[in-house]
């Protein structure tokens, strides 16, 4: 006897030429390589009103496979997902995480299948997928008159950086407000990628550096090189690295993808804070908030942990809660 396998599209189409052709179920399983009862089983279970049509019945099997497989997830777990969903957590970092964390097998498909079908009967899940759009590093913030005075170049930050083989190593920058009104200092650390963000009323070099500094003064252990690319807020670098006891090194003008992980960051941040928005009106709990979300978001590249988890062992807050 011939072993069950599920029929490929293209087979279906072949069963409808040679059915059209008059050949019995018989003849069509042997050119198939197919057991008789399998042509048996298909013309029975994706005949529609006009016939069997192959589109049609390969549309019939997903759909039953679905219903089956959607079966096999608990309540439970699409309500775990759906809370994942409003936290802003992509479906890829739910899935992984819940393989990680619960042994619970919910692919990617699956649930932007329940998103799309919650989205059909009036429910706002979609909502909470992250737009994916291409975005283009700002030049305008480089001067043509001259470089900072004192650069590092990256050239000369040591190898150890690129390996991420240790805590504290961070890669700088800031995001413009609407109108150029005001801006936000972003901060990442490359191996836990955890993030802070501070907001300055102008992107004065005075500014920049004091956020920098107020920010990681209390991580300073964890503090030991800092790139950023070649504007001219960055022109206290020295202070800085002063202040931090740190080395700083500047990325080569025009190649953000040295700087990759801070430039990705400052995309999620976009999410909240799009080019459009007025900055003044962003409150410190805003920010807290906004850093809450990125912490606390599983990670790929970290093996579906969390930045908060990486860097101080902190769980995220939304799979302890009841």
């Amino acid at each position: 006897m011939k072993r069950y396998t599920q029929l490929t599209q293209e087979q279906r189409y072949q069963i409808s030429i040679l059915m059209k052709a008059h050949h019995t179920q018989s003849e069509v399983a042997e050119l198939l390589g197919v057991d008789k009862s399998t042509i048996s089983r298909e013309l029975r279970r994706n005949t529609g009103l006009r016939g069997y049509r192959p589109q049609q019945a390969h549309r019939f099997c997903l759909q039953r496979r679905e219903q089956k497989a959607a079966r096999r997830i608990e309540p439970d777990t699409w309500v775990l997902v759906e809370r994942l969903l409003r936290e802003e957590w992509s479906p890829e970092q739910i899935s992984g995480w819940l393989q990680s964390e619960y042994g619970l097998c919910v692919s990617i498909e699956w649930i932007y299948q329940h998103v799309l079908a919650d989205k059909q009967s009036g429910g706002s899940l979609y909502t909470y997928l992250r737009c994916q759009k291409q975005r283009k590093k700002r030049y305008g913030v480089y001067s043509y008159r001259g470089q900072i005075p004192g650069q590092v170049s990256i050239e000369q930050r040591p190898a150890i950086v690129d390996k991420r083989a240790r805590y504290g190593d961070w890669e700088l920058d800031t995001v413009i407000g609407k109108n150029h009104q005001q801006a936000l200092v972003t901060l990442v650390e490359r191996k836990s990628r955890l993030t802070l963000i501070a907001k300055v009323i102008r992107k004065t070099a005075e500014n920049v550096s004091d956020a920098i500094v107020s920010q990681l003064s209390t991580l300073k252990p964890w503090v030991h090189t800092l790139t950023s690319d070649n504007g001219r807020e960055f022109a206290r670098h020295g202070d800085i690295a002063k202040a931090l006891d740190a080395k700083f090194y500047f990325a080569h003008p025009y190649a953000s993808w040295e700087r990759g992980l801070n430039e990705n960051t400052n995309g999620l941040i976009r999410q909240y804070f799009p080019k459009k928005h007025d900055f003044t009106t962003i409150t410190e709990h805003q920010l807290e908030q906004v850093m809450d979300k990125l912490n606390n978001r599983p990670r790929k590249c970290l093996g579906f942990k969390t930045p908060n988890e990486v860097f101080f062992g902190i769980r995220p807050a939304v799979a302890l809660a009841t």
